[in-house]
């Protein structure tokens, strides 16, 4: 009751920088910070930087993390590596499940970004995906079907995604 659901102390809230509290930079987004924190704290190129890069500008700072979906919580991983400068690390193969799941088609393109600074690492990707755009720009595709369920797990296709488009069988031929 004391703290009004901010969760400090008003000693704490009563610390400032540039007349924000604590409180009100953990109810910033991530794009909203970088541009209000200076680099090297997470600014612009800082340490939140990454967050945006993979399609998270969107996320309070504060945000809980076990309120994340399944596609941010891989995100947010993508984004620690990325920020960690993975080069570092060896060759990794990343496996992804439907990392677009409630992205706009802006954050996809961020997404996709981060994906190819990976490869250009050398390290491999698989993703697991339903959206076009990152079905195109792969550079194989594995395309099961011809349903879901019982009616699936036939291989239908492998290969470029622009020899996909020839085959009568895939659905996803027919949205590419």
């Amino acid at each position: 009751e004391s703290c009004g659901g901010k969760r400090f102390k008003e000693e704490v809230l009563e610390v400032k920088v540039n007349d924000k509290s604590i409180f009100d930079v953990l109810e910033m987004s991530v794009d909203e910070a970088i541009s209000f924190l200076p680099h090297p704290s997470g600014g612009q190129d800082g340490a939140l930087q990454p967050l945006s890069d993979v399609g998270l500008g969107y996320i309070k700072l504060g945000q809980s993390s076990d309120t994340l979906s399944g596609g941010e919580a891989q995100r947010v991983k993508l984004a620690s590596f990325l920020g960690k400068g993975g080069r570092r690390a060896g060759k990794i193969l990343f496996i992804f499940d439907e990392p677009t799941t409630g992205l706009h088609f802006h954050d996809i393109k961020k997404l996709l970004i981060s994906f190819n600074a990976l490869i250009e690492q050398g390290h491999s990707i698989i993703v697991i995906e339903h959206n076009m755009d990152v079905i195109r720009s792969a550079d194989w595709v594995i395309d099961l079907g011809p349903e879901a369920g019982d009616a699936g797990g036939e291989l239908l296709f492998e290969g470029k995604p622009a020899d996909l488009k020839k085959n009568k069988k895939s659905h996803t031929a027919r949205y590419l």
